[in-house]
């Protein structure tokens, strides 16, 4: 039986990403150890490990992750007030396949799309 799924990205400086999760999108560091190359983040019942990869290229860099939330509309909004850069070509908007649905580019150029069934 599945039970979860935790995707694992790629990232440049870990203190970099740490900062972008945790004091921009509002995750908090999951576990007690600090592994060296290796960080992990969760918000309510979402995990995004992140390994360590100096060499990555953003903008050659293909990691995405869809993150399915209840009251995106607010979850946007927290974010606009934040001043987060919502990705040029993912804003807010209702889509085709019944979702509605925004993206981001972390600074590594992971794409998060978090979407909600309308």
């Amino acid at each position: 039986m599945l039970t979860h799924i935790n995707p694992k990205l790629p990232m440049r400086n870990k203190a970099i990403t740490r900062n972008y999760y945790v004091d921009t999108l509002g995750f908090e560091i999951f576990g007690s150890a600090d592994y060296d190359g290796y960080l992990m983040v969760q918000k309510d019942n979402i995990q995004i490990h992140f390994f360590e990869f100096a060499a990555l290229d953003p903008n050659e860099n293909y990691g995405q992750v869809y993150i399915r939330v209840d009251g995106i509309d607010s979850f946007y909004q927290n974010l606009l007030d934040k001043k987060v850069r919502i990705h040029s070509n993912g804003y807010l908007e209702i889509k085709p396949w019944g979702q509605k649905e925004f993206s981001l580019l972390d600074p590594d150029h992971n794409l998060l799309t978090f979407g909600e069934s309308i």
